[in-house]
């Protein structure tokens, strides 16, 4: 039949060479089947790699087809995860290892009976902790889920993933703040406590203060410039132009 299809150009023995070994494609797909991927896609996966080892196969090589099959199905399978399959781009290492761990998982879960540790998972892929362990984090990487989607809650009452995050707080720095000039507004007399207080905290121009108190708006600058901490002003650095804090020009 594959002379017939390769020579002759048989669609028909091509299709009775599907046929045959749909049963190998099925069993190389449910090697690699995961929890959240279907059977069945896995299987046309097979199927896919299947017909382009018949396209591909060599008759003089001498070889028998499905030595050629099972590798090039293989492949279809593992470039289908990698490319398609991952809900976030995992590096190409890191994918394989991941199938391969999921695999090695499976099989010692049945040998054993029960789920094996790390160091064993390491032992059987022939790699270090560390490598399993990376493995297991790129794994989880493979499926999301909706920051919308509803979750079970504990009470019986559901509710979104996006209820669970916290927001920043934007009244968090004034804690710093607040402990920086607390000593500071303590130690003010009421007026001037007064007009920082309508200048910072009221938005309050010089010339408003200054009606509300009852004095000009020069003092009202002086004393919004003696209440306020040295190290809250601007500072300037004296320069070639600019006399220097002691009176004399900078050299």
């Amino acid at each position: 039949m594959l002379e017939r299809y390769r020579v002759e150009g048989d669609i028909a023995a091509r299709d009775e060479l599907v046929k045959r070994f749909l049963p190998l494609a099925g069993q190389l797909a449910r090697r690699y089947q995961s929890g959240g991927e279907p059977l069945d896609d896995l299987t046309q996966v097979a199927v896919v790699g299947l017909i382009k080892a018949l396209d591909r196969f060599d008759l003089d090589r001498g070889v028998a087809f499905s030595s050629y099959a099972v590798p090039t199905m293989l492949g279809e399978i593992k470039r289908y995860f990698r490319n398609g399959g991952w809900a976030i781009h995992v590096p190409r290492a890191a994918q394989e290892r991941a199938l391969k761990l999921q695999r090695v998982t499976r099989e010692l879960s049945g040998t054993i009976g029960r789920a094996p540790s790390v160091r064993e998972l390491a032992e059987a892929m022939g790699s270090t902790d560390e490598d399993v362990l990376d493995a297991i984090h790129a794994g989880n990487a493979y499926d999301t889920i909706s920051i919308d989607a509803q979750r079970p809650g504990s009470d019986g009452e559901a509710g979104s993933y996006a209820e669970t995050l916290g927001a920043d707080d934007e009244r968090l720095d004034l804690v710093e703040y607040s402990a920086v000039i607390a000593e500071r507004l303590q130690s003010l007399s009421a007026r001037d406590g007064l007009v920082l207080h309508l200048r910072f905290a009221e938005d309050m121009t010089q010339s408003e203060i200054a009606e509300r108190i009852g004095v000009s708006q020069m003092q009202v600058s002086r004393l919004i410039r003696s209440a306020t901490p040295n190290y809250a002003r601007p500072r300037v650095r004296p320069g070639p132009d600019r006399p220097s804090a002691r009176g004399s020009a900078a050299p």
